[in-house]
């Protein structure tokens, strides 16, 4: 059969075997189903989730295509999705990650069915440098693009081997958020905008929700001031300029260097700072500088050259310190939850789409308590 309409493609594997990888997992399942009901509401025809582990999936609803990785088979991902538009004829494919931009609702997805259906030659991404969702026509174009193992250059494949013309997205929260590490988690907890079936999928999980909770009033108030250190992008930091009441103290660092290819030795000031000072005394310094600190750690570790695990990464943004077996993430967990001002760690949705999802919670939360 072949699909001559919008068809969502939906990557979902590597789970992982930690406690805190199967949560992550699991929540991303029931990310899937969200997915799909929105997707399917939008206007797309079909809904393929290409997965090494069907059996997590109990039930999603609509015309939706299990296609099982193969047994044995090496995965690559540009391979592995050239096979799917191949196999099932995909005249205006878009693909996605199963915990990516889980905010994303029946309009967003219209304006992408609406961009595939209006004319061949041209594609749609959410974000044209570092891409969670991305559309094309044809769907044949993908052959004309060389070697990728990550989904968020497509964009510039498409756009410099193929030659199709991008269409962004507009930014926004629903555009940017993904669900990467609990910290996403976290803040999906408290939005009053996640569907119920993720929120249904977090019921019993462990998070650090009064630790961000901490952190929202700050957001609204004119005399308290944060830092957000990490992969900061300037649509974030125009969000905080616009959205909060707060000063905002911005250090971006090694922003975009996974998705350019660049190889280089990734470098951070808060870790030469780390080197310097030790993990306590850094957290003691960040908090003098501000009243809250929210700390993308994937780019701290890159600095020291910190190996850990999935799991272990997983179990720091939980301040879950004696769980993680690499002593210097164990070490700086424990600092940032012992230091005198609230810390909050994750990657790098943290300080993008999740702090402008918790920006607007906060606001909520503030006007409710004024009445408003």
């Amino acid at each position: 059969m072949a699909y001559e309409q919008p068809v969502l493609v939906v990557f979902h594997g590597n789970a992982g075997q930690g406690v805190a990888e199967r949560a992550v997992a699991g929540v991303r399942v029931a990310a899937v189903t969200a997915t799909a009901e929105a997707a399917l509401g939008g206007g797309f025809e079909a809904v393929i989730v290409a997965t090494d582990d069907p059996e997590a999936f109990p039930t999603v609803p609509g015309p939706v295509v299990f296609d099982v990785d193969r047994h044995g088979e090496a995965f690559s991902y540009a391979e592995r999705l050239r096979g799917i538009v191949r196999q099932y004829g995909l005249a205006k494919p878009a693909v996605i990650g199963s915990g990516a931009l889980p905010l994303l609702r029946e309009a967003e997805f219209g304006f992408v069915a609406e961009q595939l259906n209006q004319r061949d030659g041209r594609f749609v991404t959410n974000n044209f440098f570092s891409a969670d969702l991305t559309g094309w026509t044809p769907g044949d174009a993908i052959e004309g693009v060389s070697k990728f193992d990550r989904d968020n250059v497509l964009p510039r494949r498409l756009r410099d081997e193929a030659g199709l013309v991008p269409v962004v997205m507009p930014r926004t929260t629903a555009t940017l958020f993904d669900i990467d590490t609990p910290a996403d988690l976290t803040v999906l907890a408290l939005s009053e905008a996640t569907p119920p079936a993720i929120r249904g999928a977090m019921e019993e999980l462990v998070l650090p929700v009064e630790r961000f909770r901490a952190v929202m009033p700050l957001l609204c108030d004119r005399t308290a001031e944060i830092l957000v250190a990490g992969r900061i992008g300037s649509q974030t930091w125009q969000h905080l300029e616009r959205e909060t009441a707060c000063r905002v103290r911005i250090l971006s660092e090694e922003r975009g260097l996974a998705a350019a290819g660049i190889e280089h030795r990734p470098v951070s000031l808060l870790g030469f700072l780390y080197e310097e000072l030790g993990a306590d005394r850094l957290m003691e310094r960040l908090c003098e500088t501000a009243d809250a600190v929210l700390l993308d750690l994937r780019v701290l570790l890159a600095h020291l050259g910190v190996e850990a695990s999935r799991e272990d990464r997983f179990q720091a943004d939980c301040f879950n310190w004696e769980a993680i077996a690499n002593p210097t993430l164990a070490g700086l967990t424990k600092a940032a939850g012992e230091a005198p001002r609230p810390v909050l760690l994750g990657g790098h949705t943290l300080v993008a789409g999740g702090l402008m999802a918790l920006t607007d919670v906060a606001w909520l939360e503030n006007d409710r308590r004024l009445g408003i």
